[in-house]
């Protein structure tokens, strides 16, 4: 019989939170989701002591706006704001989910901005755990979107390691049911692609005929190099693989 806890899961009707809150429920715990359309505004601080009353673990999947200069302002202030009530509310876990790499993208803000994210929690008051994903196959869409039009998609041949969304809400469900990490934990998926690789695989699986143009100066990816984006040793492998995903 698992031993009911009660979860604030900020975020908790995005992409990752909304799968979280419904792992934690169906686990037997008492998982809440707060988000702006619940009252929450984690910028200004508003409802956040009525979210954190109670609750023994805070999940922290909220995301900064934009992936622009101003993403480290927002976690900076969001993560302060989120500390100070979730100490004043004698909140004993706060988790965060991050990204592999991070720290080896310098020339990426939001990236950095993530570190500091990470950074801030490490100082805090609260006992912690980071949860460090690689790219979510979720967001392989949106990437070839960027650099794409009616000829063909221009996409780097930068390495990856991508994991499927409920691997990651899975990963992070777990996590905050245990004891603080006070550290981090790399997840992963179960193979390594280049991104224009992964970009034949998923327009072949949509049946589109336009070519991937492997261009190494295009797109977000563009500023990674080797193999930052790979989890290293000692990470958690995912069970889903691609084309599994895409099958689904």
């Amino acid at each position: 019989m698992v031993e009911e806890m009660k979860i604030a899961v900020i975020g908790g009707t995005g992409l990752i939170g909304s799968r979280v809150v419904t792992i934690l429920t169906k686990d037997g715990h008492e998982a809440v989701p707060h988000s702006p359309s619940t009252g929450l505004d984690l910028l200004s601080g508003q409802g956040l002591a009525e979210a954190l009353t109670g609750a023994e673990v805070v999940v922290n999947l909220t995301n900064s706006p934009t992936f622009d200069e101003a993403s480290p302002a927002f976690f900076r202030k969001t993560m302060d704001n989120l500390l100070s009530a979730a100490d004043a509310a004698g909140v004993g876990h706060a988790v965060i989910l991050s990204i592999v790499g991070a720290d080896l993208v310098p020339d990426l803000v939001y990236y950095r901005a993530k570190v500091l994210q990470e950074d801030i929690l490490k100082a805090g008051p609260v006992p912690y755990s980071i949860v460090r994903a690689t790219q979510f196959f979720e967001f392989m869409a949106p990437t070839m979107s960027w650099t794409a039009d009616e000829s063909g998609v221009r996409l780097p041949a930068t390495r990856i390691q991508p994991i499927a969304a409920d691997d990651v809400a899975q990963a992070v469900a777990e996590v905050s049911t245990g004891a603080p990490l006070r550290g981090t934990r790399n997840i992963a998926g179960p193979e390594v692609f280049t991104l224009d690789e992964l970009g034949r695989i998923t327009l072949a699986a949509q049946g589109d005929q336009r070519p991937v143009v492997t261009d190494n100066g295009a797109g977000l990816f563009a500023a990674v190099s080797g193999d930052a984006l790979i989890a290293g040793d000692g990470a958690v492998i995912a069970k889903t693989t691609y084309r599994e995903w895409l099958a689904g």
